[in-house]
């Protein structure tokens, strides 16, 4: 039923071309010549759905007229008079044409079957020259839609389209199209343009209209696409037809609080929507046109499309075509046709007579050097097939449209100053983009470009644009940016909604790396609350020059020294009464171990090794054990002469027998080297940075395993506690007989002593707090050395009355009497 229609449409357009009273009726759809390319122009475009009740043709010229297709169409023409008049390229070869007005995407296929249907389809071997289709490429179409929809029919046979419009990704494949080709760039590179222009004002909140069909979708895909890793976010996306209600757009874009609208439409959905933008009084917005409708001439100068805001938009140079003009102004005084009905052709009917040639001249110049270099493309090709040169073509060459395909692929001339070629996909490895903005006289002016690599340069004049802020650049964004210090906390599923949240002491955001997350300084340095960097922290610990290191080493070899002139007062004085009964052999053990408890001291100070740590502690809990296991058995002794040898004789001679307080304290000290052997070896002390305290320093300092010390420190404790409990025993011995309340005393400093320091420790953890620990070390060494032996070293010395066996032997029998009684 189709071919029938088409052949009944041919039929009409000859039997009409016979009777027209038209100058050049058929001149502006039809040319002879020796070789033909086929045209597809949409001067008339179908504004909605068709709706039929049979199958038959759409009526093209009952379409509305698109002024700037038409004017594409008139260049096809004019590049292929300008060829045929050339003496360089082609000579002695005339070019035809056969254009159809394809004014329907999907539903206007009479012009594509008329291009196929010259004698059959795949030429046979051994054919005839004059067998082979007329239609060597074809020029168009201008829509993807479109091209999706004819485009298979010419692949079939490998007859190469050239398309000036047809952007959609698609194409670029090879498998699927084989003969495409296309002197316009694929929407990837429209949408990396308006990438950068989006980057270049630092617009974050966008939203993308598109048409809806294959080229618009392609390009929201790619958009998507390119933005995925980038800070722009697609606040909303809208496909725009013949039923969108642009009321309801516009309310969900002002939701939305979108100041930026990507338009990436043709010329008559932005048409629609910019007017429906108008009388909706949708203002203060800044709209990105892509290169399909940013030079359009009637928009700029609609009434109150000021209003709507700044009108930015990616084109094609506005490139002159010489001698176009001439064409124009030739070809209008030679067409006189006095009715329009009177026009003969079948889908080929212009309705253009009322166009003059300034109509024409100063229309949309958008996609004219695609057409002007499509036609001289395959102008190109067809010269290499015939092998021209010197004036003249092999004319007896049987030319194939693959044959043309092959050269295409191989295609490299000048042409207006540009160097046509193609890329391995069929896209132009020429061209670039032009920035343009709609002035306020109504102008698309040029503010800016886009080369494309490897040549990459991209320049926009700010300076140029008035923008309707009165010279501010218009903000979009979902959230303001975060100050300084603050991280990112999103706020539902796009990336550019957030609330600030400031980063705690300890952390940094990097707004360059991620700014979504407050990272966490190294160990070794700090930062301040709502910080973007860390600071080195200044490492502490105590010199061995330290004034208060100094002065507690001074004390730690004082005491040896005053140990070892106890130890010399009490080998002279051996075997007086005072001697003995502190202690006796006792005395020297007792002084020797605190000399080397004093080693711990000096350890603190100095920077913190291994070593350092293990010898902190342990010669003060090895030996002041013994100290105190010595203490143990001395204030049971004296609570055993004054009470137990009264009350418990035999007890008191089997413990004098065998020597019980040697036992006590061998036993102590081997289970305290015990305790210390386990624990050092399971968990040996270790360096430890102490960072929480101060924010900006690191404290040096040493790390101990509470378990691992426990039985240590369990060992020290019973032992204090059973020499408390014996010496607390021993409150209502002779006045004069102080021993068991000296050792009760010098406990209480301990106690006292050790619960400053916890105290200390709990409220402070600076470098001072090792000077504290070794003060507090000392300072349990002092207790016993001065409120248990420095009594007696004055007795000795300075009341030697006292230190006689009448005096000690007096005090026992009246203490005796007064138990017994």
């Amino acid at each position: 039923m189709k071919h029938f229609l088409v052949c009944l449409c041919l039929l009409e357009t000859l039997l009409r071309a016979s009777s027209t009273q038209c100058a050049v009726p058929a001149s502006e759809f039809k040319l002879e010549g020796d070789y033909l390319i086929g045209g597809l122009f949409d001067v008339h475009h179908v504004n909605g759905p068709v709706h039929r009740v049979r199958p038959d043709t759409i009526n093209c010229s009952s379409q509305p007229l698109i002024l700037s297709s038409y004017r594409r169409f008139q260049l096809m023409r004019f590049a292929v008079e300008e060829i045929n008049n050339s003496t360089n390229l082609l000579p002695n070869v005339s070019l035809g044409y056969q254009i159809f007005d394809h004014c329907s995407d999907t539903s206007n296929f009479p012009g594509i079957f008329d291009l196929i249907s010259f004698n059959g389809s795949v030429q046979w071997r051994g054919e005839s020259h004059k067998n082979l289709t007329e239609v060597i490429a074809v020029v168009g179409t201008y829509t993807s839609t479109a091209t999706l929809s004819v485009a298979p029919l010419l692949m079939m046979d490998l007859i190469p389209v050239v398309s000036y419009g047809a952007a959609s990704s698609i194409f670029s494949r090879k498998q699927i199209f084989p003969s495409f080709f296309r002197t316009v760039h694929p929407n990837k590179d429209v949408v990396e343009v308006i990438f950068n222009i989006l980057e270049h004002f630092n617009w974050r909140w966008v939203a993308f209209l598109n048409i809806d069909n294959d080229y618009g979708k392609d390009g929201q895909e790619l958009f998507r696409s390119k933005i995925k890793d980038s800070q722009i976010c697609l606040a909303y996306s809208k496909g725009l037809n013949h039923y969108t209600n642009y009321s309801q757009v516009f309310k969900q874009i002002e939701a939305q609080r979108v100041n930026i609208l990507i338009v990436f439409a043709p010329e008559w959905t932005a048409e629609a929507l910019i007017e429906s933008a108008i009388r909706l009084n949708v203002t203060n917005k800044v709209w990105i046109a892509g290169d399909a409708w940013a030079l359009n001439k009637r928009l700029p100068k609609e009434k109150g499309v000021r209003n709507v805001g700044t009108v930015l938009g990616v084109a094609e140079p506005a490139q002159m075509i010489p001698g176009f003009s001439d064409f124009i102004l030739s070809f209008k005084s030679h067409t006189q046709c006095g009715h329009e009905g009177q026009q003969p052709f079948c889908n080929q009917v212009c309705n253009c007579n009322s166009l003059s040639a300034e109509d024409i001249i100063t229309a949309d110049p958008s996609f004219s050097f695609p057409v002007y270099s499509a036609v001289y493309a395959i102008a190109h090709a067809l010269h290499s097939v015939l092998q021209c040169g010197a004036g003249t073509c092999n004319d007896s060459t049987a030319v194939y449209p693959h044959m043309v395909l092959a050269e295409l692929k191989k295609s490299n001339f000048t042409l207006l100053n540009q160097s046509i070629q193609f890329d391995k996909n069929g896209d132009p490895k020429f061209g670039s983009y032009s920035i343009i903005y709609w002035n306020h006289s109504g102008d698309a002016q040029e503010i800016g470009f886009y080369s494309f690599p490897p040549s990459f340069q991209f320049v926009i004049n700010n300076t140029k644009i008035k923008w309707y802020t009165n010279g501010e650049v218009p903000t979009s964004v979902c959230s303001e940016q975060c100050p300084v210090g603050y991280a990112k906390k999103p706020d539902g599923i796009h990336m550019c909604c957030f609330t600030c949240q400031i980063c705690p002491n300890g952390t940094y955001v990097n707004s360059t790396e991620d700014p979504y997350q407050c990272m966490a300084c190294k160990e070794t340095e700090w930062s301040a609350e709502g910080s973007s960097s860390c600071n080195l922290r200044l490492v502490e610990y105590i010199p061995f020059t330290d004034i208060g290191a100094i002065l507690i080493m001074v004390g730690a070899w004082a005491l040896v020294g005053i140990t070892l002139a106890m130890s010399v007062l009490f080998a002279v004085n051996y075997n007086t009464p005072v001697v003995r009964s502190a202690g006796g052999p006792m005395c020297f053990l007792i002084l020797g171990c605190l000399s080397l408890c004093s080693i711990s001291v000096f350890f603190y100070f100095g920077k913190p090794t291994v070593s350092f740590c293990i010898l902190r502690f342990l010669p003060f809990f090895l030996f002041y054990t013994v100290c105190i296991s010595c203490f143990v058995v001395r204030s049971f002794q004296i609570v055993c002469v004054f009470k137990m040898a009264a009350k418990f004789p035999k007890l008191h001679s089997w413990w004098m027998k065998y020597h019980g307080q040697w036992l006590v304290i061998t036993v102590a000290f081997v289970t305290q080297a015990i305790f210390l052997t386990i624990g050092y070896s399971s968990a040996p002390p270790r360096l430890y940075n102490e960072t929480v305290w101060y924010p900006d320093k690191i404290i040096l300092s040493c790390d101990f395993n509470l378990k691992a010390c426990f039985g240590s420190i369990f060992i020290l404790l019973s032992l204090c506690s059973l020499c408390f409990i014996f010496s607390y025993m021993g409150k209502d011995l002779p006045k004069n007989y102080n021993e068991a309340k000296a050792i009760t005393f010098c406990l209480l400093l301990l106690i006292l002593n050790w619960i400053i320091f916890a105290t200390e420790y709990m409220l402070y953890r600076g470098k001072y707090i090792q000077t504290f620990n070794a003060l507090a070390v000392l300072s349990s060494l002092y207790s016993f050395l001065l409120w248990y032996f420095i009594p007696k070293c004055y007795i000795i010395i300075f009341q030697p009355k006292k230190n006689t066996q009448q005096y000690f032997q007096g005090l026992i029998q009246n203490y005796t009497k007064t138990i017994s009684q």
